[in-house]
């Protein structure tokens, strides 16, 4: 039952932080995100199995948080609302060729991500070819020329 709850808390915790951290955190990652990620990868297998490294508490660990996770989506797909505490939603960013600003200040977004996006996507050059740009879900931003 320690093992359970171990893997509650430690799901609860990092989607908190993840929230807290924003869509872009995870998008476009650099060497020193990878690095990161394996730290917080050996805190968090620390904490869920504490001592016990046996292969049924990790089992347990993961079949917990695959568990946790699966509930979750099925919760977020039942009711919306618990969704959106969960899931971040869609985030329009320049809206007919204008840039929202203070969103973008919100969401740490400048306009040279943008126009990366632009011309991964588009092979767009300049910010007067955008018509929008949308911050997914994901963390990467979507992007819709001009006609």
């Amino acid at each position: 039952m320690e093992t359970i709850l171990r893997a509650l808390m430690i799901y609860l915790v990092l989607m908190l932080l993840l929230r807290i951290a924003g869509k872009r955190t995870l998008a476009d990652m650099t060497t020193f995100d990878v690095v990161l990620v394996l730290v917080i990868s050996e805190a968090t297998q620390q904490a869920l199995l504490g001592d016990d490294f046996s292969l049924t508490t990790s089992a347990l660990a993961i079949a917990t948080l695959i568990g946790i996770d699966r509930l979750a989506d099925y919760l977020g797909y039942r009711f919306p609302t618990f969704s959106k505490i969960t899931n971040s939603t869609p985030v329009i960013i320049m809206d007919d060729g204008k840039l929202l600003r203070h969103r973008m200040k919100r969401l740490h977004v400048n306009e040279f991500d943008i126009l990366e996006a632009a011309r991964e996507s588009h092979g767009l050059a300049r910010l007067d070819q955008i018509r929008y740009a949308v911050l997914e879900t994901s963390g990467g931003i979507s992007v819709i020329p001009r006609q």
